[in-house]
């Protein structure tokens, strides 16, 4: 009889999400999390380095094309968490590049950071914004050539054995029908207006090596972070 292999994960610690895979991503497995402006993206991804870090001690990566290291901070100390010191401990890392990415790094020298600090967590904030940053050196890209060089920049992530990468997107734009059709997990996070609040909603389209809830589920932003509901 041939024994059953058992998946290594990649646990999130989000209430009422790990539920939903299986009891988290799949180790070494690439998820593209796709949302409107003020969905919560940010939050979910500094919550799963930060809970990485706290709960299972593995070292994460927030790369940021658009937001400043501060801004981070200070967005995850609403929460009660505190960067600075998870970064004097050596668990965390925030770098901002800002618009100078594509004049002094490669998908390469990222490649190296994470190797270098032994990373098992890595967040890229966001797709969207790297997708215009290339247009912008290159001049008016045609779609196609676009998604090409996500196509290339992502795959080269996924060589890397045991790191697990949390790709932003904002839903709809450039760059990420490549960016679908790549990852290993898409996660879509929906905000609907009702009566002058609101709501805002997960669903996982797919996430592969592993089953998963497709339900829709109601998504909380706490005072201690994101929430997952059930409607039953």
């Amino acid at each position: 009889m041939v024994s059953k292999k058992i998946l290594k994960r990649s646990e999130t610690h989000i209430t009422g999400f790990d539920d939903l895979i299986c009891g988290g991503f799949p180790l070494g497995s690439t998820v593209l999390l796709n949302g409107n402006p003020g969905s919560g993206k940010t939050i979910f991804s500094l919550q799963y380095l930060v809970n990485g870090a706290i709960f299972n001690k593995e070292k994460g990566i927030y790369f940021s094309f658009e937001e400043k290291r501060e801004s981070l901070v200070l967005q995850a100390s609403q929460f009660g968490w505190d960067l600075d010191d998870l970064e004097k401990k050596g668990l965390i890392k925030i770098i901002s590049f800002g618009t100078s990415f594509l004049d002094k790094y490669s998908s390469e020298e990222i490649i190296e950071i994470i190797n270098s600090f032994k990373a098992n967590r890595v967040v890229i904030d966001s797709i969207t914004t790297l997708s215009f940053l290339v247009n912008a050196q290159d001049g008016v890209l045609s779609e196609y050539e676009v998604n090409r060089y996500l196509y290339g920049f992502i795959t080269k992530f996924k060589t890397l054995v045991g790191v697990n990468f949390l790709l932003i997107s904002q839903k709809g734009g450039l760059g990420s029908n490549a960016a679908e059709f790549i990852c290993d997990g898409l996660l879509n996070i929906e905000t609907e207006s009702l009566g002058g609040s609101y709501s805002r909603n997960l669903t996982i389209k797919k996430m592969r090596s592993t089953k998963n809830d497709d339900n829709l589920h109601p998504l909380e932003i706490s005072e201690n972070g994101i929430k997952l509901h059930s409607f039953m």
